[in-house]
């Protein structure tokens, strides 16, 4: 059975004989439609045990359902061209959902490089980190030696003569 959605595929409203089509061929591919067509048949050669005239049960039959097949060909044409427009609407969204899938894999691509970059980065202050940190311990090492080799008095005489000289030179 053929389903159709309940909603126009385009924003347009849908022609109210369209719609109507689309219902009948709804109707026809129901299990209620095979039991109204059963009951029909039954019924119409049912007519012929009743003393009605057999040409003119099977012409008429015959004429119905000539009829309701060249209607049922033509209901059947619109569902086609009806699901073709569903289809083709289904397809160009799928293009744009490929194309947005392209494009935020290429962003992926660019966030791994961007990452990749950070942790060059972070690789290298860390290096710098560890210079630092060894400048650092070389420079306590020297502290600690001039304090090994100069008394405290030895220092601030140091910096006075230091001091004196820098006014001396200065004040000429």
């Amino acid at each position: 059975m053929l389903s159709f959605p309940q909603k126009p595929i385009e924003n347009k409203p849908t022609p109210r004989l369209e719609t109507i089509a689309m219902s009948v061929t709804r109707a026809v591919g129901s299990i209620w439609s095979i039991g109204i067509h059963t009951v029909i048949f039954v019924g119409a050669f049912t007519l012929i045990l009743f003393g009605f005239n057999v040409d003119r049960v099977l012409l008429v039959l015959t004429t119905v359902l000539s009829l309701e097949a060249i209607y049922l060909s033509l209901f059947i044409q619109l569902s086609v061209n009806h699901q073709a427009k569903a289809l083709a609407s289904v397809e160009k969204d799928i293009d744009e959902i490929a194309e947005d899938v392209e494009e935020m894999q290429e962003d992926m691509e660019g966030i791994a490089e961007d990452v990749e970059e950070i942790a060059e980065d972070v690789e290298e202050i860390n290096k710098d980190i560890d210079e630092i940190q060894e400048d650092v311990e070389e420079i306590q090492e020297d502290v600690e030696e001039i304090q090994e080799d100069y008394s405290e008095e030895e220092i601030l005489d140091e910096i006075l003569d230091t001091k004196l000289d820098h006014e001396n030179h200065t004040t000429r």
